[in-house]
């Protein structure tokens, strides 16, 4: 990787890049799924490859292969020259980078079981038992459960002088029941919705979440929410879980953070921003919300040691006790503002080019347990694990849906509520946050967008209960 790496560099410069960086990329997954008892699915894949990124007379130009040899790497390379050079046909101003960016080092996810050392018949049984535990609940129709792992060993070098080398090991595991009544249907998820929570670390992240212990529970809850009561349409308090909390910090903290949706260089995939460079320092919201942006905390989605521009992990304050102190950047968007970049520039493969993509993206614990905030809760309604979500292309306006909840009455949890629902505009709902618990953990998503060609990143939320006031639920009057 080393050797080839350097070739790229050396026919970027003799062709007349001024700039140019190489990621060479190893990327190993596999995925198991287990559906009512039989093997659903289960696939072993490796893509390898690398991709060339320069900058020549003062615009970009990229390209990519999978063919990791001499003459090919010298043909990319050149490549990526001349598209360069066709870009700055049309080129407004020439890209500036900032300071130089010579790191030097190597970093690997700490694994106390690799995943892909565990054999296949251990992990078709710990899917299996859990299968076979929801499904052993009258009323269950589907029982699904999923492993994930992944593997990317990666090489990235520059010509300032940056040789940096990665290995990053995922994995992830859930179970999902699905009840089915006369009129409707009803799912339960475990950890979380949408197939899995992952992060990185090895198969001691998936052992700990005992999915067969929580299969029962699960089954059981999605049978009782065919029969529950309906969510109320009232303004009222609600209570978020961590893994729902997590989803609202995503698409309304972590997307309008990105600097290059508020400069408009990302807009085709999901919208900019409202959080244009004026609403620096403005009150984003309630004295006990601060949100950073860190790619070191333990076993987090977003967690690595480089970007893929070399720029080393780090923290990064971006909402300071309420008020909005700082965006995700790169090399180039960060020296239009006078900064460095704070390292959040990847890509989701070899043949994609870097983008500003979230870390792990966090709001600080609080004080409280989840018992004493509902216990101080007079009336309004827990929700917990996400079951939909829209949001407008500014990140501004938003609805979310859950797969269950239940009602809060003298500060006790009472009766189940099904397809709950609660809308809300980002400042205004991140100023009525009150609260936020302790219990806190990290938690992944592996499924987000952005990008055409569009790329898939793995990004990672530290989140816990949080409160919040005078909320719009069920179906807005």
């Amino acid at each position: 990787m080393k050797d080839l790496a350097a070739r790229a560099l050396d026919t970027a410069q003799v062709r007349g890049a001024s700039y140019a960086d190489v990621r060479v990329e190893r990327r190993e997954s596999q995925s198991i799924t287990v559906k009512n008892g039989h093997v659903e699915a289960l696939s072993d894949d490796v893509s390898q490859g690398f991709g060339v990124r320069v900058i020549a007379d003062g615009a970009w130009g990229f390209a990519s292969s999978s063919r990791l040899e001499p003459a090919e790497v010298d043909r990319v390379a050149a490549q990526a020259v001349e598209i360069a050079r066709a870009s700055a046909l049309t080129l407004r101003e020439p890209v500036q980078l900032g300071d130089p960016v010579r790191s030097r080092g190597s970093y690997a996810t700490p694994v106390q079981r690799d995943p892909f050392a565990v054999s296949l018949e251990e992990k078709l049984a710990l899917l299996l038992a859990a299968d076979a535990a929801m499904r052993a609940v009258p009323g269950i129709a589907i029982a699904e459960s999923g492993l994930e792992a992944l593997r990317i060993t990666k090489v990235f070098a520059s010509t300032e002088g940056s040789l940096v080398e990665q290995t990053i090991t995922e994995t992830g595991g859930g179970i999902e029941a699905t009840a089915v009544g006369h009129d409707e249907v009803q799912k339960r998820s475990y950890p979380n919705s949408f197939g899995r929570q992952q992060g990185t670390a090895g198969f001691e992240f998936v052992a700990a979440m005992d999915l067969p212990g929580n299969a029962t529970r699960i089954a059981e809850e999605a049978v009782q929410l065919l029969t529950a009561a309906p969510c109320p349409s009232e303004v009222t308090t609600i209570i978020l879980d961590p893994t729902q909390t997590a989803l609202q910090i995503h698409e309304s903290c972590g997307h309008p953070i990105e600097l290059d949706r508020v400069f408009g260089t990302e807009a085709a995939y999901a919208g900019t921003s409202f959080l244009t460079l004026d609403k620096l320092g403005f009150q984003y919201g309630s004295p006990v919300v601060t949100i950073v942006a860190d790619a070191t905390v333990p076993q987090g989605l977003g967690t690595f040691g480089y970007d893929d521009e070399g720029v080393p992990a780090q923290r990064t304050v971006i909402i300071d006790h309420g008020r909005f102190v700082n965006y995700l950047t790169s090399r180039e968007t960060a020296a239009r503002l006078g900064q460095r970049s704070n390292g959040t520039m990847r890509a989701s493969g070899w043949n994609r080019i870097p983008l500003i993509r979230m870390t792990n993206i966090n709001l600080e614990p609080g004080p409280w347990s989840l018992h004493d905030l509902i216990a101080d809760t007079d009336r309004g309604i827990f929700m917990q694990t996400n079951k939909s979500w829209s949001i407008d292309d500014k990140r501004l306006n938003f609805q979310f849906g859950v797969e269950i909840a239940w009602e809060i009455r003298g500060g006790a949890l009472g009766r189940m509520i099904k397809n709950a629902t609660y809308t809300g505009i980002t400042p205004r709902f991140w100023n009525s946050c009150d609260a936020v618990c302790r219990e806190w953990a990290v938690w992944g998503t592996p499924n987000c967008g952005k990008g055409q060609p569009s790329q898939v990143a793995h990004v990672g939320h530290g989140a816990a209960a949080a409160r919040f006031r005078n909320v719009q639920v069920g179906v807005m009057r």
